[in-house]
């Protein structure tokens, strides 16, 4: 069965139709610039570029960088423009999409999803957490499998900022961080993230999720256990079509 699904980050927009019973993109995602400001029309037109572009007609699931409440109303918008607060992001995407079915997520929820079913995560009990390194930090708890939606643990305060200012990889990329200074910062926030909710598992995600060799292995005094994500940067789009599936 496959499903099509579009990961709206901060920086792109990427999508592509999903093997859902491999848990695999079926083909080679496309991806586009996010507008910037990212304006819920400027964002609606990056995803009906990627969806046209396979030439897509059914259900489509998107992500969205913020909480979404009951598949539709976006409710924060830290890394996209704020026009977006209140607004019904399925009607929208729907309608730019020609009156397609749309499900929309939380981006980290639909990573973690992904994750948890085909991924890092799988067959793993207690209490996981998947946190998504990229423009921000996104989050994922899960309970015995189960997800804790909207969870937004990027914005734990650290060192009297937002976590996602001093341990995302924008953060890495906007004070020239080396791997080893990063990987402190990377430290101090999973430590404390430990100490509010004891998990078992940290599964790091997002784009940095590929170079987990170049720090993973510098993260010392954490308790629980810390490994990359293995869908790496498109267990977005592959979460955003399993949830998709669900509701079609």
């Amino acid at each position: 069965m496959q499903i099509f699904g579009v990961d709206i980050g901060g920086s792109g927009i990427k999508g592509a139709p999903v093997d859902l019973d491999r848990g695999d993109l079926a083909q080679e995602r496309c991806k586009v610039l996010t507008p910037h400001p990212a304006t819920p029309d400027g964002v609606a037109d990056g995803v009906k570029q990627v969806v046209d572009h396979f030439g897509w007609t059914g259900p489509v699931g998107l992500t969205f960088p913020g909480v979404v409440t009951g598949g539709a109303t976006v409710r924060t918008a830290a890394n996209v423009d704020r026009s977006w607060i209140d607004t019904d992001a399925r009607a929208l995407f729907s309608g730019r999409l020609g009156g397609l079915p749309v499900t929309v997520v939380n981006d980290a929820d639909a990573a973690g999803v992904a994750e948890m079913e085909f991924g890092a995560g799988r067959g793993r009990r207690g209490t996981v957490i998947l946190l998504t390194f990229g423009t921000g930090i996104g989050s994922a708890v899960f309970v015995d499998g189960a997800l804790v939606p909207n969870t937004e643990l990027g914005h734990l305060e650290l060192n009297g900022h937002d976590a996602e200012k001093r341990a995302s990889s924008k953060a890495k990329e906007d004070h020239d961080l080396s791997w080893e200074r990063w990987a402190r910062r990377v430290q101090r926030y999973l430590a404390h993230v430990e100490m509010l909710f004891s998990p078992e598992l940290f599964i790091v995600g997002g784009g940095v999720s590929r170079k987990a060799d170049k720090f993973l292995h510098l993260i010392q005094d954490v308790r629980a256990e810390v490994v990359p994500a293995q869908l790496q940067n498109d267990a977005g789009i592959v979460g955003a079509a399993m949830r998709a599936a669900q509701h079609a």
